[in-house]
């Protein structure tokens, strides 16, 4: 079952919107601000001035930076801390990885938040690497661009590799770089989902068997004649 897999984090791992849609109504009504749409899970994923901008419906730049710091200053210290694991994260993780998978995070979270989160939930011990868009300077373009350099700095095999996301971006990452995607339908994102993936995860206890099918399967392809 060893694999090289790929995770994103709200939505495929934990259920940060609890956290998340508390820090966005704290910052919004310390700036006199009502929220122009509905606080609601299905906002979490994309990057958070994309989201800042929707909530708030704020289109000054200026306005705009000043509410990302706000929320950055109330998550990191308070907001965070309402995160919760999805059931089975912790017991899966560690089947994977005692079965010799490599394991890594790629997400749109800010790298401050994203590891103050695993090592609070006791995640952090699985993964071999964690990576994020802000850890570069300029920020990757794209969930895809962080794929893309996952692989390439630990030389995972595409063919031998798989990503595990609740979105449609999520979705993309795996296709435009070559793995095969499994939807974790249980997320926030499931909407957005194009295209048919290989496998669907409606729950995380589910996850070391579909990996194993999904090896299966490939042996499968790779063998006939």
């Amino acid at each position: 079952m060893a694999q090289d897999i790929l995770f994103d984090l709200d939505g495929t791992l934990i259920d940060s919107s609890p956290g998340i849609l508390a820090s966005f109504a704290r910052v919004l009504a310390a700036h006199g601000l009502a929220p122009a749409v509905p606080l609601e899970a299905s906002l979490i994923g994309p990057p958070l001035a994309v989201t800042l901008r929707q909530v708030s419906g704020i289109t000054d730049e200026a306005r705009l930076a000043e509410l990302v710091e706000a929320f950055k200053q109330d998550y990191d210290t308070a907001g965070y801390l309402g995160t919760e694991v999805f059931p089975g994260v912790a017991a899966g993780m560690a089947q994977l990885a005692a079965a010799g998978g490599r394991l890594f995070i790629v997400t749109n979270k800010r790298m401050v938040p994203t590891r103050r989160i695993l090592e609070a939930l006791g995640l952090a011990q699985f993964f071999a690497g964690i990576h994020t868009r802000d850890e570069t300077a300029p920020p990757a373009v794209s969930k895809a661009a962080v794929t893309k350099r996952i692989l390439a700095r630990y030389a995972v095999d595409p063919a031998q590799a798989l990503f595990v996301g609740d979105s449609g971006e999520d979705a993309a990452a795996a296709r435009e770089n070559g793995l095969r995607f499994i939807h974790a339908t249980y997320g926030y994102g499931g909407a957005g989902i194009a295209a048919a993936p290989d496998a669907v995860l409606r729950h995380f206890t589910e996850l070391p068997g579909v990996v194993v099918a999904l090896s299966r399967r490939a042996c499968a392809t790779t063998e006939r004649p």
